[in-house]
């Protein structure tokens, strides 16, 4: 109808249309724009007579002024964005017909106005700005009539630099997809400017390629534009075969794997062209080898034309399938991969017979899946294929493995375990792993292998990884078999992956990745490529407390390891190497000479050094003692002289010998030899109970006993006689006073002698540092050196308090110098902040350290440390009170003492870091159950504020589990909970508010509830012998808090998928045992969530049901534990198999099932009706399995409760429903119901009457449990010759029937 109107329009118009298209045009709305496009088509179509010459050249004037001054101006402003969506759609439509009407425009003017466009659109372009998708809507429409080459060149080089732009977005975008998708294939018509264009997209050549290549989804797009002309379907066109073109293919593939799913779908369409092209002409073709390894990219043959169309369309197959991403729709076609790789390689040649590029397409695209199933089935696909099938040119994959493979390695969730494994299995992706790169390395060529693993080595380093991947990417490399491939770059990459990959990861999965780390430099460094220096640096990025470790199994191998390759090292790359030894021990001798060695200018008062270098040296000093011992063990010597050991020895006895006497030994060399003393004292042995067993370390310790007298004494020096007097020396006074228990431990375990020298070296360290702190200053302004002599002096006291409490059998407490420190202490004031000092003295001898900044820290400190020489106090000295009390010249009670005590406690808590309570909290835990009676509302203050800080912590890990613990050991104390629950009060409410808290906050924080319930169970059922001499009997308080234990059988929330990851984890490496160092070394926290419930069983396990308290406890229990699953099955929330409310119904009938034996007959015949109700409100099957097991063992322990039994049976079957399926299910045991019944018979005989009932029910289910049950019965009434029962059941049963 629209052409008949134009023709009708145009055949009126009187032989002038070019007046007909300016009346249309004035003014020019979407309508008349669109009338006009339609005006113009007819024309240029020719459907009219033709006209005059004359009015045809005035009919290309009209067109001429239409394109220039209407339709342009209209495609510049006609695609603003902005105001009201219809004025935009309208805005929108008028362009659309703008752009239609030019291009009638260019067909009606020729080259002349295609010239004009294209001239002002490539000056539009080159000025930049806005417009540039006006001016491409230019050339789109003037590109089929250009005649002028330089003109088309110039198109075609302003085409490619818009569509080879990196912007992203906006109207840069727009226009270079308009010039993928219509203006290059507009130019493409002409045979220049094709190949231009071809050279342009795919790189290559010269002009065009010059520019920058465009992304892959720009090129596709225009690719499959020009589809026509470089894959023709008929005779082979003038323009460039894309099937010969390398760079083509190479496109085409990253096409096939890009994330956009219509850039994938063009580069299918391109290849399915190719495809078809090459079967129908049945051609004989090879692309060219790109790269070096010599194959093509795509070849065609003739002879084999139908098995290369079925290869490429199972590929086809494969990808288009893999865009359902439903691993369903995509498991089964899996198997055709298999089929692809057997079809691609050339077995008699050993090579490949199409590109592997192909194959890495779909593995790429199926670990680049959304679906993390279908990842972990490819990436599983993929190790499999590369372990069973061999690979020709296995080089060729290095970079796909390094790439695509690894970053889908990356994700945690793919080691997850696979439905049939058990805990603590190791998950299918890590075995895959293990045998996937042992293989895959063995198939390399030598020279590569040392590459291939420090590409893989450095990608683990390059990016954020979790712990899960680095733990089983370690373990895959350490599984690799033994080759010297690993050199000092590789070494140092490891070390990289241990310093920064892991170090915020968990500490067990750390652990347990630094020891295969250390495994895979053991099996795989080359020592001829690596010098001993290099080697111990690598060591000591292995924490002790965390893998490397001595009596480990990973220890005794890294010594095996080092005594077979002694002497193979290579000399260290440094000026002095001809000094240098390749030999452990002569390195070790020279390292603690070096490390010895101070500067002769080194002033006094410098900064403490570093504890690497100590680190370092103490341990190659056991690593080359153990070496030593080692191999004269192999060598078959009985008596070791140890003159390798002494000899690393003896500088450090040289220096430490001199320390009392020799005041002039300079700082750095004394701080530097006691650190690496510290460092040999913390050695420990974790196999031998008995020191002298450890033949190496016993000998180090005797050595080290020897200069004992002289350190203690210089020690002391230090202390107290002023020598500490910066900011600076606050660190190595805190090593000074480190030393002091590592050596009354050294003297109680080698030689009681020296006891004598400790207890004096007590006694003046403790009267000179309460000399000093009773100084007073008389100066308004504190000096600093005053300052800190008062923070090392106290800190002193604390050291001293802290040995006498935890080494009771030096017998310190009968030294004279205690009773000073006990008076001292009890009148301290509390709370005595130091004043931040003057720095006016300092400030022109030592600027650096002069600053105030940290004296907060300081102050804390010393404030922390009055708390600790009070808790000593409090705790070893009971009657403190009291002998205050006597000698105090304003007498106080007890209790105000206590009271007066616990006020300082509550301001300490105020002005204290959270690092820094933990005296504090000990202190409260004594003095509070004095003082509930008569102080309650301070003692809630208390319990408030150290709450207060406990759910303030959320951000470091080691300050938190340390304050938790002291605040259970605080608010659950056993004294605490006893007194508040006889009053029953405010502070007996307050601690059950905590204890509830305590719950919330477990369910957000894993590990919380377990540190209260393992603590109050403990505390409950194996009281100390101090809490056993308490008035009231620790057990009362399980009764008086009951609900504690209900919590916890009930405990435990959904874990997420990931949290279920990490503890699956966990149980693997905790599996492995010994094998893993990492089980031996690292403390355990036992902070999963299921252990809570695991303490509460086995605290109902270990009630005596003789124990009249333990009875009591135990009915309460299982009233309450009954209340709470009537609780849950009245909540309005549906549950499901697998929800929350389900496990919690689990959990109870658990619980109920262990109490049960305990129980005794009479109050279970109180409390059978509520487990019978529980069995008609319960539908969930594992629920209603418990509750059948509690009634089947109720019944079996006490037949008398059959009557209450049959009860269950007498309900209205419309009431009763499919619950009593569950009723039904007992009777199938009733066997094991009637072993102890004395008469049977009567019981068989009304069983068979109660399951004939139910026979016929309409509910299948309950037919079929009924039937069960019957032919249970019947069996037990035939074996016991009771037939006359059997047939007197049967007629009471017809009669029953009838009567209904």
């Amino acid at each position: 109808m629209e052409v008949v109107l134009a023709d009708a329009l145009l055949s009126r118009c009187g032989g002038d249309p070019g007046a007909l298209l300016r009346a249309v045009c004035a003014p020019l709305s979407a309508e008349r724009a669109e009338a006009l496009r339609l005006l113009l088509q007819r024309l240029a179509a020719g459907g009219l007579p033709p006209p005059a010459p004359g009015q045809a050249e005035a009919l290309r004037r009209a067109a001429w002024e239409v394109a220039l001054e209407r339709c342009r101006p209209l495609l510049r402003g006609g695609e603003a964005t902005g105001g009201p969506a219809g004025a935009h759609g309208e805005r929108l439509r008028l362009a659309r017909a703008a752009r239609g009407a030019l291009r009638h425009c260019v067909q009606l003017c020729g080259p002349p106005l295609a010239a004009r466009l294209a001239e002002d659109a490539l000056v539009e372009l080159a000025g930049g700005g806005a417009g540039a998708e006006a001016a491409v809507e230019a050339l789109v429409a003037a590109a089929p009539r250009l005649e002028e080459p330089a003109l088309v060149g110039r198109c075609v080089a302003a085409a490619l630099a818009l569509v080879g732009t990196e912007e992203e977005g906006g109207e840069g975008e727009a226009a270079a997809a308009l010039v993928a998708g219509r203006l290059l294939p507009a130019l493409g018509g002409n045979e220049a400017a094709l190949r231009r264009i071809w050279e342009g997209l795919l790189g290559g050549g010269e002009g065009g390629g010059a520019g920058p290549v465009p992304r892959a989804g720009r090129a596709l797009l225009a690719l499959s534009a020009l589809a026509d002309a470089l894959l023709p379907r008929g005779p082979a066109g003038p323009g460039p075969d894309a099937r010969l073109c390398p760079r083509f293919w190479r496109v085409v593939q990253e096409g096939l794997t890009e994330r956009d799913g219509l850039c994938r779908k063009r580069a299918r369409y391109l290849l399915k062209r190719a495809l078809d092209l090459s079967g129908g002409q049945r051609a004989e073709l090879r692309c060219p080898a790109d790269g070096g390894d010599g194959s093509s990219l795509f070849w065609w043959s003739a002879e084999g034309n139908e098995k290369l169309m079925q290869f490429w369309e199972t590929y086809i197959l494969i990808m288009e399938t893999l865009e359902g991403n439903q691993i369903h729709v995509i498991k089964p076609v899996l198997p055709k991969l298999n089929s692809l790789y057997e079809h691609a390689i050339s077995v008699e040649k050993s090579c490949w017979l199409f590109h592997p590029s192909w194959h890495m397409c779909i593995y790429k695209r199926m670990f680049e899946s959304e679906n993390k199933t279908l990842a972990k089935e490819g990436i599983l696909h993929f190790l499999e294929l590369c372990e069973t099938k061999h690979f020709p040119n296995a080089l060729g994959f290095s970079e796909f493995i390094i790439g695509p493979l690894m970053d889908a390695l990356s994700e945690s969730s793919l080691y997850s375990r696979s439905p049939g494994q058990l805990m603590g299995a190791c998950p299918p992706l890590g075995v895959r792993l293990q045998k996937f790169l042992a293989t895959y390395l063995g198939l390399l060529p030598e020279e590569e292998k040392g590459s291939f693993l420090l590409k893989f080595i450095q990608k683990m380093t390059s990016r954020h990884w979790c712990a899960v991947p680095i733990l089983f990417l370690s373990m895959a490399l350490a599984y690799i078999p033994s080759c010297k491939v690993l050199g000092t770059e590789e070494l140092r990459a490891l070390r990289d992956v241990l310093q920064c990959t892991m170090i915020t990861h968990q500490i067990l999965l750390r652990g347990a990745a630094q020891c295969c780390l250390l495994q895979t430099a053991m099996h795989l460094t080359d020592v001829g490529k690596v010098s001993l220096p290099e080697v111990s640096s690598f060591f000591l990025s292995l924490r002790p407390e965390e893998s490397l470790r001595r009596d480990t199994m990973l220890w005794v191998e890294l010594c095996s390891w080092l005594q077979v390759n002694d002497r193979c090292f290579r000399k260290p790359a440094t000026s002095d190497s001809e000094r240098q030894e390749t030999s452990l021990c002569p390195y070790v001798r020279s390292l603690v000479a070096e490390y010895l060695k101070t500067p002769a200018s080194e002033r006094e008062n410098c900064f403490m050094p570093d504890w690497f270098e100590a680190k370092l040296v103490a341990t190659m000093i056991m690593l080359a003692a153990d070496v030593e011992q080692m191999r004269n063990k192999y060598s078959g010597k009985s008596n070791i002289e140890w003159i390798e050991l002494e000899a690393f020895l003896n500088p450090l006895l040289d220096v430490l010998m001199k320390l009392g006497s020799n005041a002039y030994i300079p700082t750095l060399k004394t701080d530097k030899s006691l650190q690496l003393l510290l460092k040999l004292l913390q050695t420990r042995s974790l196999k031998c109970s008995n020191t002298q067993d450890d033949r190496v370390l016993f000998f180090i310790w005797k050595s080290l006993l020897t200069p004992v007298e002289s350190i203690l004494e210089f020690i002391l020096r230090r202390l107290t006689a002023n020598e500490l007097s910066t900011v600076g020396d606050l660190d190595r006074c805190d090593l000074y006073l480190a030393l002091i228990p590592e050596i009354v431990n050294l003297c109680m375990r080698v030689n009681w002698k020296k006891v004598p020298s400790i207890n004096n070296f007590i006694l003046s360290l403790t009267n000179a540092s309460i000399c000093n702190l009773q100084e007073k200053n008389c100066e308004e302004e504190p000096k600093l050196k005053g300052q800190i002599k008062k923070v090392a002096s106290m800190a002193s006291l604390t050291a001293v308090c802290e040995i006498m409490d935890r080494k009771s059998e030096v017998l310190l407490e009968s030294l004279p110098s205690v009773d000073s420190l006990k008076t001292f202490i009890s009148f301290s004031q509390f709370n005595e902040v130091l004043k931040k000092p003057s720095y006016i003295e300092e400030k022109s001898r030592l600027p650096e350290e002069t600053t105030s900044q940290g004296w907060g820290k300081i102050a804390a400190r010393y404030v922390r440390d009055q708390w600790i020489c009070l808790r000593f106090i409090l705790s070893s000295f009971p009657a403190l009170a009291q002998e205050y009390e006597e000698t105090s010249e304003v007498p106080l009670s007890r209790v105000e003492r206590s009271r007066k005590i616990l006020q300082s406690a509550l301001e300490a808590l105020t002005i204290l870091p959270s690092d820094q309570v933990l005296p504090v909290f000990d202190c409260m835990k004594v003095l509070v159950p004095k003082l509930l009676d008569s102080s309650e509302s301070l003692c809630i203050e208390a319990f408030d504020l150290a709450w207060k800080i406990i759910s303030s912590l959320s951000n470091t890990q080691l300050i938190f589990w340390s304050n938790l613990k002291a605040f259970v050991q605080f608010i659950f104390d056993t004294e605490i909970l006893a007194v508040a629950a006889s009053a029953k009060g405010q502070a007996y409410a307050k601690i059950k508010e905590i204890m509830f808290k305590l719950i919330d906050m477990s369910a957000t924080r894993t590990g919380v509830f377990n540190v209260v319930v393992s603590h109050c169970c403990r505390s409950w059922i194996f009281p100390t012998a101090h809490e056993r001499t308490a008035l009231i009997n620790a057990f009362l308080n399980a009764g008086n808090y009951c609900e504690l234990i209900i919590e916890a059988c009930v405990f435990g929330t959904v874990f997420r998928r990931d949290q279920r990851l990490i503890q699956d984890v966990h149980a693997f490496i905790e599996d492995l045992g010994e094998k893993c160092a990492a089980n031996v070394v690292t403390e355990s926290t036992n902070r999963d969530d299921h252990y809570v419930r695991v303490c509460a069983i086995k605290f109902l396990c270990l009630l005596d049901g003789s124990n009249i308290l333990h009875k009591t406890f135990m009915e309460d229990i299982f009233i309450k534990l009954l209340d709470k699953d009537e609780l849950v099955s009245r909540s309005r929330t549906r549950y499901y198999a697998n929800s929350l409310q389900h496990r919690i119904k689990n959990r109870v009938w658990q619980a109920l099932l262990v109490l049960l034996p305990k129980l005794d007959q009479n109050f279970l015949c109180g409390t059978l009706g509520k487990v019978f109700q529980a069995g008609f409100g319960n539908n969930q099957a594992s629920v209603k399995y418990f509750i059948e097991w509690i009634v089947i063992l109720s019944l079996h322990k006490y037949p008398q409760f059959l009557n209450k039994f049959w009860d269950c049976f007498c309900y209205d079957e419309e009431k009763l429903k499919t619950s009593i399926c569950t009723f039904l299910s007992v009777l199938s045991h009733f066997d094991i119901i009637l072993q102890n019944a004395s008469e049977k018979k009567p019981a068989l005989k009304k069983a068979l009457i109660v399951v004939l009932q139910w026979c016929f029910n309409h509910n299948f289910s309950v037919r079929l449990y009924a039937l069960i049950a019957l032919k249970k019965i019947w069996g037990m009434l035939e074996r016991t010759g009771s037939e006359s029962k059997i047939t007197s059941s049967l007629q009471h049963f017809i009669h029953l029937r009838i009567i209904v």
